[in-house]
């Protein structure tokens, strides 16, 4: 029987793949075919498949978390299967804090190194010491330093250099014992300088509950664009047209925009194609309605990168993973276009 695909993203789009098989033990990565296509999935929260994938589907579902207490920082090996926030929401109840603007976010510990997942503030690059893996040039597996990772914003070199030759099998994080909030960003400004792990993740999941919608009741893959960095000068002019434009600084040449924002205030909010639509009450999210299907997607991603490109002059790059027949495809509208 062909593998349906539909239940294994949270988007739900009807979709089906050549093969699948579920790795609950890594020596099993040992023993698969890689000269046929293959695509490696963790919860499906940032993929979506906007077709039939022709080839075998990995669906990383290995469990385990080894913690052990040093003098500066406490270490936290969690296996690739593991949920994200279930990890982040356990270690706070064993009074180790440190991933709390991070609670929430949806899929496996596997897929977060990946993404280099961040949420107000804080980006898992800032934790990882070290990830281990199954290099399909060696077949061997191998751990890769904080550093061999090449973190950037919500980019590392898994979608680079190791794209599609290393599957990610567990993850080593580092806490610091020194333990401070990070209340930088949004509305975790309002929390006082003093204030508990606890309340500060209890804080991000009001926040992100009040913003995205429960994909098991509305299918979605949360954030459906990445935040777009503009030299300053560039802001300073957007800034002459929009000034209620929020900014937020990166380095000395740039700013990052809030792409929910250039959305919305383009007018978007609750614009569809068929059963596909941005979410009324968070413009950066897309949702599926009803029986959507990924032509439909693609036809409303394109639409809105064309609305904020020709009204800001801002490139838009979808941060969810959209796979159809032959594996990830990427849709941009501006730029070089």
């Amino acid at each position: 029987m062909v593998p349906s695909l539909q239940s294994l993203h949270t988007f739900a789009l009807p979709a089906q793949s050549k093969s699948l098989c579920v790795i609950d033990d890594v020596a099993q990565l040992e023993r698969l075919d890689y000269s046929q296509p293959y695509y490696v999935l963790g919860e499906g929260s940032n993929t979506v498949f906007i077709g039939d994938y022709d080839g075998l589907v990995i669906k990383m579902a290995t469990k385990g978390v080894v913690i052990s207490k040093q003098d500066d920082f406490i270490e936290v090996i969690a296996q690739a299967g593991e949920n994200w926030h279930s990890l982040v929401s356990s270690l706070l109840k064993q009074g180790i804090p440190g991933l709390e603007n991070l609670a929430l976010i949806p899929g496996t510990v596997g897929a977060a190194p990946v993404q280099n997942i961040g949420a107000y503030g804080v980006e898992i690059c800032r934790f990882v010491h070290q990830v281990r893996g199954f290099n399909l040039d060696t077949l061997k597996f191998i751990n890769l330093s904080n550093a061999d990772c090449q973190f950037h914003y919500r980019d590392s070199v898994f979608k680079h250099a190791l794209k599609g030759r290393f599957i990610i099998t567990e993850v080593t994080l580092r806490l610091s014992t020194a333990w401070r909030a990070t209340l930088s960003y949004g509305p975790l400004q309002q929390l006082p300088k003093d204030v508990s792990a606890q309340v500060v993740f209890d804080e991000v999941i009001k926040i992100r509950q009040s913003k995205l919608p429960d994909p098991s009741q509305l299918p979605n893959a949360g954030s459906f664009f990445k935040n777009p960095m503009v030299g300053k000068l560039d802001a300073e002019q957007l800034l002459q047209r929009f000034p209620d434009m929020p900014i937020f600084p990166v380095d000395e040449q740039r700013v990052k925009l809030a792409a929910g924002w250039l959305i919305d205030n383009a007018g978007l909010k609750g614009t569809h194609v068929g059963a596909i639509r941005v979410y009324e009450k968070q413009a950066l999210v897309l949702v599926n309605a009803g029986q959507g299907c990924g032509e439909e997607l693609k036809q409303l991603i394109v639409a809105i990168q064309h609305k904020v490109n020709m009204m800001y002059g801002v490139v838009l790059e979808h941060e969810v993973r959209l796979i159809d027949c032959a594996g990830e495809c990427q849709l941009q509208v501006g730029g070089n276009d």
